[in-house]
């Protein structure tokens, strides 16, 4: 935004009037929740006050109630939504009134013109990208925000239609500390100016806000002044005004629970699991939290908290107190604890011995919980697990402590649910979508000693690599793991119940003892081990000796002619190639790969063949065109594309 002379007048980001007018005519599907919007941001200041009274007594007299309040004024057609938090500085206005969508207003807009069915589900784009306030133009053609900050003798107004530009000037006289916000209302937004309405709007969406909500009509006040009913009276608390999380849970409906966790979570879906429990005993605590049903766009942003807000008696301490590790950061919700002492610093907080414990056991019940789904409600937790999968599997190297009850959450993808056909499973027995370790290791074959594993970029790549021929080959069932964390965490991996964990492309291939499904497939074996000499296993290392570690016949392979694996010193290739690209270099210094070949395939009789006839540059060609097809097959690129094609036109070529 830029500031004009007048140093008064500014103009929002440039595309704010798009945003705004799409916002009024696609976004909201209810107009209506422009209240929520508003009280949410109000309960929000009046926490902010409440926490900052405990280390300034001057904020706050005894006597104040904290508190919001709608005023409906039909003959001026304006509503206002007044509160005494903490209030806003000027810079305050400008900075959270006059920067819109944070993560990138145009980018917002365009993603909401591209995708007309989001547009009807628009309110859950809203929660992700943080402009609740600015729903207010959809029943305002004008808004004025009035706010003193707290402490400060200071008053700033902050006016805006919405279209393009808004002004800030000062506010002259004695102003009570807190905001003032005056919609001024449309012609076609009346209703919004009743009480009957307003009352509706407060008890569908805000009745759990903490502070009390009175309602008070402007007209009243006028005609009633004659009968001297004090200003007082009129004022009609319209909220109950009690923290949810402090009722019995017998006593709160499911649409209860999901209005809080659009306030509090500032969320639009539907949560997907609800914890409300209140702990007894060494720690008194009460914890409400909830797991989402959509993903944050900033999942897998790991320096992104858990959205756990910290109370201490119903008092809002901090919402960065890391109630729950990392790997947990896309839950929502509050704790409030009875023992944590309110007079304690944020540095002084995050070391205190009550908060660990109460970190600890809040983990482990949510942990609890989500095994408890896992098992009574297996549908809903493996759209769970789809969702936030990748993220809590990073707890599988980050808290070696829960490692154990973080296998038993994990759902993977394998060779079964991905290559399993319905002709050999039935149709009435279709593959399963996940598979847990503990399905895995009770159908693992009696000889088989290890749970194998293959990571890459992506699960079609996956599905296509040569390595899992040899234990298709076998009936072996195989990890496929495609996210980025599955490199990582491998590689603390200390086995699950007895079975260690084994990269399909590093070291021995371990399959001489596990017998073929099909039995003719040993009489081909046979006849390729036979087929392949020594010597062309010699003339291929001495060819390659600069790319590759070493040259061996493979068991892995059955139709492909070749591919690359680790050795067992080395890192598997997966992680190979992540760590070479965190480096910057194609390969990691000192680490070559060993090629195996497939002894029955027609390129090796065919380097067999140019041996036999001397043709050293053909020999040389098919020995390079046998690696750089390894290389493709894992879904890089030959190492040189201009050999690569010279090689392969004179081959091509021959006659």
């Amino acid at each position: 935004m830029t500031e004009t002379a007048t140093d008064n007048s500014y103009q929002f980001q440039a595309e704010v009037a798009r945003l705004l007018d799409l916002m009024v005519h696609s976004v909201y599907s209810e107009r209506e929740v422009f209240l929520r919007e508003l009280i949410s941001n109000s309960a929000d200041a009046l926490d902010k006050l409440r926490y900052e009274a405990l280390t300034n007594e001057n904020l706050i007299s005894d006597d104040e109630e904290l508190a919001i309040t709608l005023i409906a004024d039909k003959k001026a057609k304006t509503l206002t939504l007044a509160d005494n938090g903490i209030g806003m500085s000027r810079d305050e206005l400008v900075n959270n009134l006059g920067t819109i969508a944070r993560s990138g207003t145009k980018a917002f807009i365009d993603e909401i013109k591209a995708d007309k069915d989001r547009q009807q589900s628009g309110p859950d784009l809203i929660g992700q990208f943080g402009v609740g306030f600015y729903s207010a133009f959809m029943v305002a053609d004008r808004v004025d925000v009035i706010s003193r900050r707290a402490g400060s003798n200071k008053t700033f107004k902050w006016s805006s239609d919405g279209k393009g530009a808004f002004e800030i000037s000062p506010v002259d006289g004695d102003q009570p500390a807190g905001t003032r916000i005056i919609l001024h209302v449309k012609d076609d937004a009346g209703k919004f100016l009743e009480e009957n309405e307003l009352r509706r709007i407060v008890h569908t969406y805000s009745d759990h806000i903490s502070f009390p909500i009175y309602f008070e009509s402007a007209d009243k006040v006028e005609s009633d002044d004659e009968e001297n009913e004090s200003a007082e009276e009129t004022k009609k608390q319209i909220n109950a005004a009690n923290a949810l999380w402090t009722r019995p849970k017998d006593e709160i409906s499911a649409e209860q629970y999901k209005e809080f966790y659009h306030h509090t979570a500032s969320a639009f879906d539907e949560p997907a699991l609800t914890l409300h429990y209140t702990a007894e005993g060494r720690q008194l605590y009460t914890a409400l939290l909830f797991v989402p049903s959509i993903p944050p766009f900033d999942l897998y942003d790991q320096q992104r908290d858990s959205h756990v807000k910290l109370y201490v008696k119903r008092i809002f301490i901090t919402d960065d107190a890391k109630i729950l590790p990392s790997y947990l950061r896309f839950v929502k919700g509050i704790v409030d604890s009875e023992d944590i002492p309110l007079n304690l610093s944020r540095e002084m907080l995050q070391n205190n011995p009550l908060l660990a414990a109460i970190r600890k056991a809040v983990t482990n019940k949510l942990l609890s919980e989500l095994k408890t789904c896992a098992k009574k409600d297996a549908e809903n937790y493996l759209k769970i697990w789809e969702n936030f999968g990748p993220v809590m599997k990073e707890g599988l190297y980050e808290d070696p402590e829960r490692r154990d009850t973080l296998y038993e959450l994990a759902r993977f993808k394998t060779t079964r649910t991905e290559l399993t056909s319905k002709v050999e499973t039935g149709d009435d027995n279709p593959p399963a979508k996940w598979r847990a370790l503990a399905d895995y290791v009770a159908d693992m074959p009696e000889k088989q000693e290890a749970i194998y594993y293959l990571a890459g970029d992506n699960m079609e790549q996956l599905k296509a690599s040569p390595q899992l021929e040899g234990y298709l080959a076998r009936d072996i069932e195989v990890l496929l793991l495609a996210d980025p964390v599955d490199s990582f965490w491998v590689t603390t991996a200390v086995g699950y119940q007895g079975k260690p964990l084994k990269s399909i492309t590093q070291g021995e291939a371990d399959l001489d003892n596990l017998p073929l499904k099909d039995e003719g497939e040993k009489d081909k074996e046979a006849e390729a081990e036979d087929s392949i000499s020594d010597t062309l296993i010699e003339k291929l290392k001495q060819a390659l000796k600069d790319e590759v570690m070493d040259v061996k016949k493979s068991s892995r392979l059955v139709s492909s002619p070749a591919c690359l694996v680790a050795s067992t010193q080395a890192p598997d290739r997966q992680l190979e190639k992540m760590l070479a690209m965190q480096k910057g270099g194609p390969q990691m210094p000192g680490l070559k790969p060993i090629l195996e070949i497939n002894a029955g395939h027609a390129l090796a009789r065919a380097l067999n063949k140019a041996i036999t006839e001397n043709k050293d540059e053909r020999f040389e060609d098919l020995a390079f065109l046998l690696l750089d097809e390894a290389r493709i097959l894992e879904g890089n690129a030959p190492e040189d594309p201009a050999k690569f094609t010279e090689r392969l036109n004179r081959l091509l070529l021959e006659e």
